[in-house]
């Protein structure tokens, strides 16, 4: 007796040419129609038929009947109640049969009752197509040839190794890459396991498709086939719809933009926000970490990419990092809306996740001056494909996605996780698991997906941007050199910003040339810490629930209210759209860019208005303590001055 194996090589080589030719047939029910009913519904189903990818013909190798019935919600066009039967609802018939079908406008995506008639039958053969078990003309004539020779040896029990060799399923739904692109990502933490909800919910033809993946990928078959923007507008899943078919697509003639469209979060109010993102000019991405601190909320620290993007007309090449004022950050952060970070609110996935897109610079230096954290830029070792895979994703990202953060399981570094994976594809990421920002950091290092070796010569990573110091650290030297000349009994930095600036001005009169520089330095931080502290203490105060509600948050409260509600367009783009899916297109780009204006110049008002209403507002015990700091600063600039004159103007050593 052969061996299964072998009998089943020889079996593939004698598949009949008949069983070759099966494909799918689609079998109108005449029954009750008229000839003319029977020509509109033919009509349909052929164009339908002519839209399938051939691939999608020949595997589905059945016939289908089609029915019309009274039996669907009058809401419902079509469904498919077997593998075999597709019911399309009758009350629909008339104006199919009379041609208005395609005039009459409908409130659903497709525009016409005929073109949604169509991406019915579409949707739900692709739906009969993701739940069935296919074989190609060859296997399903190997499967019938090895089971009939088991059969004929007395080898029943074997028949279901000819099933195993030969079965091949073609199901889309449940392809992980597919749920990576559709919004369904892994959990970061728990392998294998698949997020129940979708929240890509901004931007989408048909929020019907969020309802599940099968949902999903019938939904986008019929974009995929039907709508020729779709390969611009979802650029990634219309390349996997594409590989499923064998390289097959709809022919389209639309060229889609080279660029993507984002908006800029940063907080100078002054500059238009809209820009432009060109995959080209991206040299590499970076994975960005914010050292941790003593905060609640940030003692792991904080997970971002840098896009390392070069100036216009520079190659791309390592000379890109210097261009630093064209780098790119993606940030996943909590859009906080009453602007305080609650820690239980964080644990219970209150504050909506987005991703900002921010200047390098604005992170820089919220995070080395204002938070005093160092900041590491490392490397990610992607290919170039990988690469403009990964900033097309964040781009459909910022413009789809809003999650909810948690603090603990769906936090900074979780989304980033998810990000890479979606975005890049590659394979190491898959079965990566951290949800720390330090500890994804070494498993990527680890995993020989990031570059720590250029942090390992400190200077050179502080001249090409792969470390960012916190200004504490400065500060520090600076109060070193205050101990080595003046006899102060403080020991830390964080001790002599805390002093009250009166004390510290009492200091002024005795400090040398370099003492006094060190001063002037300390001074500025103890400054922007008082500045920090007013920030909290207005918005705690007036922006808590209960002075919205009687009331007593004034103007100001009201101002800050103003530039909450405003500002959210800045992580949630989408909002400044209506009609439209995925990434914006041309034709939706003037509009974007005059309602971005717009919004940002509300901000822009609403913050000078805040400006001249603040001081009023401050307790007095803080007010004195700002202005007695605008005192040293003016007095101690002063000094500086005239011992510097003194001296000749000589260099301080």
């Amino acid at each position: 007796m052969r061996p299964l194996r072998a009998w089943l090589l020889s079996a593939a080589l004698l598949g009949s040419a008949s069983l070759a030719q099966a494909q799918l047939r689609l079998e109108l029910d005449n029954d009750g129609l008229s000839a003319s009913q029977q020509q509109a519904s033919q009509a349909l189903l052929d164009e339908a038929l002519s839209k399938l990818p051939p691939a999608f013909v020949q595997r589905l190798d059945r016939q289908v009947q089609i029915r019309w019935t009274d039996s669907l919600e009058l809401d419902t066009y079509g469904q498919a109640r077997s593998p075999t039967v597709l019911l399309l609802n009758q009350q629909l018939l008339p104006s199919l049969t009379d041609g208005s079908a395609a005039q009459a406008k409908t409130n659903r995506p497709h525009g016409t009752v005929r073109q949604e008639l169509l991406a019915t039958v579409l949707h739900e053969l692709t739906h009969i197509y993701d739940r069935a078990r296919l074989w190609s003309p060859e296997q399903k004539t190997l499967l019938l040839r090895c089971q009939r020779q088991l059969k004929s040896q007395g080898l029943i029990g074997q028949m279901d190794d000819c099933r195993g060799q030969a079965e091949r399923r073609f199901t889309l739904s449940d392809d992980p890459r597919l749920l990576d692109l559709a919004g369904w990502p892994q959990y970061v933490g728990r392998r294998g396991e698949r997020e129940a909800n979708n929240r890509q919910v901004a931007r989408s033809p048909d929020i019907y498709e969020l309802s599940n993946p099968r949902e999903f990928v019938a939904v986008n078959m019929e974009y995929f086939l039907l709508d020729p923007a779709y390969p611009c507008r979802r650029p990634a899943l219309y390349r996997y719809y594409r590989e499923q078919f064998g390289g097959w697509a709809p022919a389209n003639t639309e060229t889609c933009p080279s660029t993507f469209a984002y908006l800029n979060a940063g907080r100078d109010f002054a500059r238009q926000p809209l820009g432009k993102l060109d995959p080209e000019r991206v040299y590499a991405v970076d994975y960005l970490l914010a050292e941790a601190n003593d905060e609640w909320a940030s003692r792991w620290g904080h997970s971002m990419l840098r896009l390392v993007i070069c100036a216009p007309g520079r190659p791309r090449g390592p000379d890109c990092r210097l261009d630093m004022e064209y780098s790119l950050v993606l940030s996943y952060r909590a859009f906080v809306g009453d602007l305080q970070l609650s820690s239980w609110d964080g644990l219970t996935g209150v504050y909506p996740s987005r991703l900002f897109v921010l200047p390098l610079s604005q992170v820089i230096e919220e995070y080395t001056k204002v938070e005093l954290r160092g900041l590491v830029s490392v490397p990610l070792k992607l290919d170039r494909p990988q690469l403009e895979a990964l900033v097309e994703h964040a781009a459909e990202q910022h413009w789809s996605y809003d999650g909810n953060y948690y603090f603990l399981s769906n936090n900074c570094a979780v989304e980033t996780l998810k990000l890479l994976r979606s975005g890049s594809a590659e394979p190491q990421l898959q079965s990566l698991d951290n949800i720390m920002p330090n500890g994804l950091l070494e498993v990527l290092a680890g995993r020989g997906l990031a570059d720590l070796s250029v942090l390992d010569d400190r200077s050179e990573a502080l001249r090409r941007g792969y470390r960012f110091d916190s200004f504490r650290d400065r500060y520090q030297a600076m109060f070193e050199v205050l101990k080595e000349r003046l006899p102060i009994s403080q020991k830390e930095v964080d001790e002599w910003i805390s002093l009250p600036a009166s004390e510290r001005r009492s200091w002024f009169e005795k400090a040398d040339l370099r003492a006094s520089a060190a001063m002037l330095l300390l001074e500025q931080a103890a400054q922007r810490r008082q500045l920090l502290l007013a920030q909290d203490e207005l918005k705690r105060r007036y922006l808590s629930s209960r002075a919205l509600a009687d009331g007593s948050s004034g103007e100001a409260g009201k101002t800050l209210e103003k530039i909450l509600a405003n500002s959210g367009f800045l992580s949630r783009p989408a909002e400044l759209l209506e009609g439209g899916y995925g990434l914006p297109q041309a034709g939706e780009w003037q509009h974007l860019q005059e309602e971005s204006d717009s919004r940002q110049k509300q901000l822009r008002q609403l913050s000078d208005d805040l400006d001249g209403q603040v001081r009023s507002l401050l307790e007095p015990e803080r007010l004195a303590e700002i202005d007695a700091g605008e005192t040293n600063l003016k007095q101690l600039s002063e000094h500086l001055r005239a011992l510097h004159k003194a001296s000749g103007g000589l260099i301080l050593p």
